[in-house]
């Protein structure tokens, strides 16, 4: 059926209705016949209601894409990589002699592995045809020794690398805008983009050169767990391999993302695509341009979401806000006070209720700015002014223990069996040599604790945000909490560098 012309013909009841019974006497056919106009009136309004509300799609996009297309570019790169030589025979799989052509056909006379040149293919457009700036996505010429940025009509020009960004995937090339005449295409508010909008991707799948396919956006804000970042608009248009670092148009020809990923289990389109939206593209792809790599801001706190048994346990009305699980010493949090433990309700002014909404309100933030941080901590409000620091220059930054254990007995409590951090125990788990605190040297399988994915290893450093050195500690300060009406008690847990909070629930036998 036609969306676009569902409305045009009146329902079927109408024209029922439009036939008058033979017997019917004369006002009745009067009054049917007023009631027809009107349904065919009111009708007519609501055809003309949802056409002024909605745009619908063109009768043809040939315009759109005929000015458009010029602007998008394909980009091939090359690059060496070890290969096989190709002298030894392909044997099936489980052939006793596989592994022995697997190690040895890839090595020459010299047994050094062979070598060759590889060439990738990927989309990208011009965006300032003034100084020759060319957008792609970073996993597109990743590792390119050599980039070409090869036009509609075929010609093509080398392209240098001005700056990439991983966690965006975003890359900035220039080429020469005295070798060709090139073409631009501007941005678009990705924000203003509604789910239901049509779009269109230009790319170049399979290497098959400029192909156009249009959709409508299926769902904004996407986390697909690639980046801390992730804030994709999902299209159901087209994309395919090749179409990565093309550009995603709204129907004002404007770039309102750049395609990225796909889902799909057979790596073809599927019509689940991902771009990134032009809200986050801008200021990466402006930074890149002006200092070739990104700087952005860094609060210097480790973070995770509030759930309901840990909301219970700080006395939290709800789960809004982000958990602190961990402050690196002399980071930007540190220096302001703010404390492992300390949920983070606001950045700036600004709601935040979940770690990914933190992490780019601070990541948008100039470095060196000073902002406010409203924080719950022991049943009330706190703010704090931090001066932010900058994420590139700290990314490595991690906090260290500092207390000093006292006693060497085990305990048992909350399912797991818990030992004093000693040498034996930072050899055992291998730990580093600042490892302090209760560390959990077996897990009941069928306890909470294991559920919960609490480990041999794991190292429980507070107890209701309280720092435990000793197994007699921890035991003493659980028999506190139970006298209290808490249903569970948050432990800080530290595994290698990471820190998270878990709410355990406490029982009698605890």
């Amino acid at each position: 059926m036609d969306l676009y012309n569902r409305y045009s013909a009146l329902p079927k009841s109408a024209e029922i209705i439009a036939q008058p019974k033979v017997n019917s006497a004369a006002s009745t056919r009067k009054f049917g016949v007023i009631a027809i106009s009107t349904l065919t009136v009111f009708t007519l309004m609501m055809v003309f209601a949802v056409g002024a509300k909605a745009r619908g799609a063109p009768d043809s996009f040939a315009d759109l894409v005929e000015t458009l297309s010029p602007a998008v570019v394909n980009i091939s790169t090359t690059q060496t990589v070890k290969s096989p030589s190709g002298g030894f025979p392909k044997l099936p799989e489980g052939h006793p002699f596989e592994d022995f052509f697997k190690e040895f056909g890839n090595r020459d006379k010299n047994g050094e592995q062979r070598e060759r040149k590889a060439t990738s293919l990927g989309s990208g457009f011009v965006i300032d045809a003034k100084d020759g700036y060319v957008i792609t996505n970073n996993h597109v010429i990743d590792g390119a020794e050599e980039i070409k940025v090869i036009f509609k009509d075929g010609e093509s020009v080398a392209a240098t690398l001005v700056g990439t960004d991983p966690k965006t995937d975003i890359a900035v090339l220039k080429v020469d805008p005295e070798e060709y005449p090139l073409v631009d295409v501007g941005w678009g508010d990705s924000d203003k983009s509604r789910v239901g909008d049509w779009v269109l991707a230009i790319g170049n799948p399979y290497g098959l050169g400029g192909t156009v396919t249009a959709g409508i956006i299926s769902a904004r804000g996407r986390d697909i767990r690639s980046g801390p970042y992730d804030d994709y608009i999902q299209t159901d248009a087209s994309i395919n391999k090749g179409n990565s670092g093309g550009p995603l148009f709204n129907m004002d020809g404007e770039v309102i993302g750049i395609n990225t990923a796909i889902f799909s289990q057979s790596g073809g389109s599927i019509g689940i695509g991902f771009s990134v939206p032009s809200e986050l593209a801008i200021p990466v792809v402006e930074q890149l341009i002006e200092f070739g790599k990104t700087s952005r801001g860094w609060l210097g706190v480790v973070i995770q979401p509030v759930t309901e048994e840990i909301a219970e346990g700080l006395d939290l009305k709800d789960t809004d806000g982000v958990l602190v699980a961990g402050v690196p010493e002399d980071g930007p949090a540190f220096k302001a006070g703010i404390k492992a433990g300390d949920v983070i309700l606001k950045f700036n002014g600004e709601t935040v209720s979940e770690p990914r909404e933190l992490s780019r309100l601070v990541a948008e933030s100039k470095v060196g700015s000073k902002v406010t941080v409203d924080l719950w901590r022991s049943g009330k409000t706190v703010t704090k002014e931090v001066t932010l620091g900058e994420l590139e220059k700290a990314e490595t930054a991690m906090a260290n223990g500092s207390s000093t254990p006292s006693s060497t007995d085990k305990v048992e409590l909350l399912g797991m069996e818990l030992a004093l951090v000693n040498d034996r125990m930072r050899e055992q788990f291998n730990m580093g040599p600042d490892a302090s605190g209760v560390v959990v040297t077996d897990v009941d399988p069928n306890s909470e604790a294991a559920e919960k994915g609490i480990r041999p290893g794991d190292i429980v450093a507070e107890a209701q945000l309280e720092p435990v050195s000793s197994p007699e500690q921890m035991k003493d300060r659980i028999a506190e909490i139970q006298e209290t009406d808490k249903k569970s008690v948050l432990l800080l847990l530290k595994r290698g560098d990471n820190s998270r909070f878990i709410a355990l629930k406490l029982n009698k036998e605890s």
